[in-house]
């Protein structure tokens, strides 16, 4: 493994450091000088940057982790015990003079191997009722949440992910060939799930009423067609800590227009040029925490979106809150190039 494409160097700007964070697809980057390790710098800090809406031009040693943990050549065999209690995806390796030797990832050091944790009350929506009319025709055939990245359903993939983290109880939202979907789970589970049938397609967020007599307290909504590496008993945690009465799990994209971009002023001339601009927006990933509170905002037996509902809330004064995650970590199965991707990216 080339280790210097996880380098940074200490004055490089944050926007960047995401870029590269997106490109190696692991969290973590090292913050370098002359070979020696200054720092590290994990999706983690620039979520709690960008949460605080500072500059992203600015410097990346303004974020980094000064007292990364580490360790030594001949330590490797510790590596994972250190990651499991310390709860880190990566770890470097350094020798006695802090030059940087390697890193070693949790996943390439127990790949096949889940983090199942101990079970958690806190339920999962998934909406599955949608006629997936972007991948048509295989959704003439197959209902959207069936359709394999590999050689598993992404609605199972995303059941595993949660499942991994303690999440098993499910409440699946369907209604285009639903009975396909229902065959499909009709078997011994290591999860609780549940069917919500809408008799008429309600939007992504209207089902949500018919499961409000069975939740309680915070939940998970997730579209059927995304997938999100994101370690979801922290995003509770915060979801609950920042007393938000929604939460949106949000991606960082970045956009370059190859053009000189012309701002004009009141008389018509020029004001100002810019060369190839670059722009950051967080968009939403499809991934939401909610409190039971606010189903009393969505009508009954009506169509209704998500961005309806936090629209609404926000203009009842509810809070709102968002949760950047970095773009490599967001999976869309939305279309078929992005399906495509989708595969690549997990390597099937």
């Amino acid at each position: 493994m080339d280790v210097e494409k996880f380098f940074v160097a200490p004055d490089l700007p944050i926007r960047d450091a995401i870029r590269q964070l997106d490109e190696t697809a692991k969290k973590i980057l090292m913050v370098v000088n002359d070979g020696k390790l200054k720092g590290v710098i994990t999706d983690g800090d620039i979520r709690r940057w960008i949460l605080q809406n500072k500059d992203l031009a600015m410097p990346v040693h303004l974020i980094m982790n000064q007292s990364p943990i580490v360790i030594k050549e001949g330590e490797v065999s510790e590596a994972l015990k250190i990651m499991r209690e310390k709860q880190i995806e990566g770890l470097p390796i350094v020798n006695d003079d802090g030059q940087v030797l390697d890193i070693v990832f949790w996943n390439e050091l127990q790949p096949d191997k889940k983090r199942i944790l101990r079970k958690k009350k806190t339920p999962v929506v998934i909406m599955a009722g949608g006629k997936g009319s972007r991948l048509y025709p295989y959704t003439k055939i197959i209902p959207k949440p069936l359709i394999p990245i590999g050689d598993t359903p992404i609605v199972e993939r995303i059941m595993n992910q949660l499942i991994s983290y303690g999440f098993t109880e499910f409440y699946l939202t369907v209604n285009y060939r639903k009975e396909l979907i229902k065959a499909y789970f009709n078997g011994d589970r290591r999860y609780d799930l549940h069917f919500v049938d809408e008799k008429e397609p309600l939007g992504t967020a209207g089902s949500l009423t018919l499961v409000k007599d069975q939740i309680t307290g915070s939940f998970f909504v997730s579209n059927c067609d995304i997938l999100v590496d994101v370690n979801y008993a922290k995003l509770l945690l915060y979801h609950k800590k920042s007393r938000n009465q929604i939460t949106v799990v949000t991606a960082m994209k970045n956009y370059e227009i190859p053009y000189g971009v012309i701002s004009l002023d009141e008389n018509g001339c020029i004001h100002s040029m810019s060369e190839k601009p670059k722009y950051e927006f967080l968009v939403s990933t499809g991934l939401y925490v909610l409190e039971k509170d606010i189903l009393k905002y969505i009508p009954l037996d009506s169509p209704f979106d998500m961005p309806d509902l936090i629209r609404l809330c926000m203009k009842n004064g509810e809070k709102v809150g968002a949760y950047p995650v970095m773009d490599s970590t967001w999976l869309d199965m939305g279309e078929f190039s992005e399906m495509r991707k989708m595969a690549e990216r997990m390597k099937l």
